[in-house]
């Protein structure tokens, strides 16, 4: 699959959020493992996240112009062939697509990284060599954080916050948030990525999120994390 492999591991600690931190309340910073691997001339990337079954390639090309895009499985890919691709490999459970990152999220004790990396490494490579676009922008959604007309002033400090404060470090961990609602003092957050299963998510969460929203608005009470199945009953019932 590859003329040339070579690896080059280092740690480093991510970067924290200031007054507040996105990590307090952690016991420690989660360090991340990064590795290289160099496909004919197309130089990938590895990042471990702080989820055991999510990895981030960075392919050294930009994946998307701008926001973030999750595709949970593959009836959710419809809008871009390198996800459709993505989903063909064995072992992978969802994709995540950052600026300039691909998160796979693995089925939980199904398959080894060693098993399932070539193929997404190969995959990622023909897919960027072949010059098809990697999503089909007519078919792409709404950003979620998009300034609306309804909007009141506290609903667009929220999602000022998220965009400027919280979203780049949650995606510096491979992962995204995005908004759902602001309602009775409680803001609906939906996680995506790394963070949708990781272990630690509940306290990026609680301890992280609501803490800084509520530092710069005092209107929030409370965060409450959104999953899949209740977005998709929300969008039944309209």
């Amino acid at each position: 699959m590859c003329c040339a492999q070579r690896y080059a591991v280092c740690s480093y600690h991510g970067t924290g959020l200031s007054r507040p931190s996105l990590h307090r309340g952690a016991s420690s910073p989660i360090p991340q493992q990064t590795s290289t691997m160099f496909i004919r001339n197309m130089f990938i990337q590895t990042q471990d996240t702080p989820n055991p079954n999510s990895l981030k390639f960075l392919p050294g090309h930009v994946v998307l112009e701008s926001g973030t895009m999750d595709f949970p499985g593959p009836r959710d890919a419809y809008c871009s062939p390198l996800a459709r691709q993505l989903f063909r490999i064995d072992g992978v459970k969802s994709v995540f697509f950052g600026p300039d990152f691909i998160t796979i999220t693995k089925a939980d004790g199904q398959t080894e990284w060693k098993v399932i990396k070539p193929d997404v490494f190969a995959t990622i490579m023909d897919f960027f060599t072949s010059g098809l676009p990697v999503v089909n922008e007519a078919d792409a959604p709404r950003a979620d954080t998009a300034p609306s007309e309804d909007d009141d002033e506290v609903v667009a400090m929220i999602k000022e916050l998220l965009d400027t404060r919280i979203r780049p470090t949650v995606q510096e961990d491979g992962g995204d948030v995005l908004y759902r609602g602001f309602e009775d003092g409680i803001v609906k957050l939906k996680l995506q990525g790394s963070c949708t299963s990781c272990p630690s998510s509940i306290i990026t969460l609680k301890s992280g999120i609501q803490n800084m929203l509520q530092f710069y608005v005092p209107e929030v009470e409370g965060v409450e994390q959104v999953k899949e199945e209740d977005v998709d009953v929300e969008k039944e019932v309209q």
